[in-house]
């Protein structure tokens, strides 16, 4: 496989992401408010933002926010080297596409982090549509921007839960009920199937060191055998 395939595949889930996340920040209300139901009640776009873990989790205030950002920052220096190596090795193609996902999603949202605090006016509940490059300035400093997410699909909502079920039983619930992003989905995607496949994956390097193993040793003819 190509490395320029494996860029083409990278650069072209940032874009989508990206277009995408700008376009909810500068035109979509924030919050309940702002809902816009494309397939019926159980696929939306609903703008939210986090502090950066996937899925609008949120780990540890601001310092965990910083962390959390050098964290992925690390991963995503790491990463390029890792696709070059899997490339030039020759790993399985599906492989080799499942980690550039992974990558791509990573790399997503550290923009989110790394810029949009610096670029974009701020985003909440009553406030107007943000601006891209406001005149005052954005509303954080590099490294504290917030991940915009915006996918939301409850599959069965405010729900019920039988009396019976231990801890929860009686108590109103909702499946499924994070909002993620474009890049939180490449990421998830990339791990399922590598998990899903990895059999298929990796079952030409374990082969070939099963045939090493197994091949007789043959004797040399130069060494006189008694």
């Amino acid at each position: 496989m190509k490395i320029r395939t494996v860029v083409l595949t990278i650069l072209a889930i940032i874009f989508i992401d990206q277009a995408l996340k700008i376009w909810v920040k500068t035109s979509m209300t924030y919050g309940w408010n702002g809902q816009i139901y494309l397939l019926g009640n159980w696929f939306r776009l609903f703008f939210i933002e986090n502090e950066g873990m996937a899925w609008g989790w949120k780990f540890g205030g601001e310092f965990g926010k910083i962390a959390l950002t050098l964290f992925r920052l690390v991963a995503v220096i790491f990463g390029v080297f890792y696709i070059r190596n899997i490339v030039r090795r020759k790993y399985h193609r599906g492989f080799i596409i499942c980690v550039a996902m992974i990558f791509a999603g990573a790399l997503g949202n550290l923009i989110d982090s790394m810029f949009y605090g610096m670029i974009f006016s701020a985003s909440a509940d009553g406030l107007p549509n943000a601006v891209l490059f406001p005149p005052g300035g954005g509303y954080a400093s590099f490294l504290h921007g917030k991940v915009v997410d915006m996918l939301y699909v409850p599959i069965i909502e405010n729900k019920t839960m039988p009396s019976w079920v231990p801890f929860w039983g009686g108590e109103t619930f909702t499946f499924f009920s994070p909002i993620f992003n474009i890049a939180d989905a490449s990421i998830s995607v990339g791990v399922i199937v590598i998990l899903l496949f990895q059999r298929r994956f990796f079952k030409k390097d374990s082969e070939s060191e099963q045939s090493t193993l197994l091949d007789p040793v043959k004797p040399n003819d130069t060494v006189q055998i008694s």
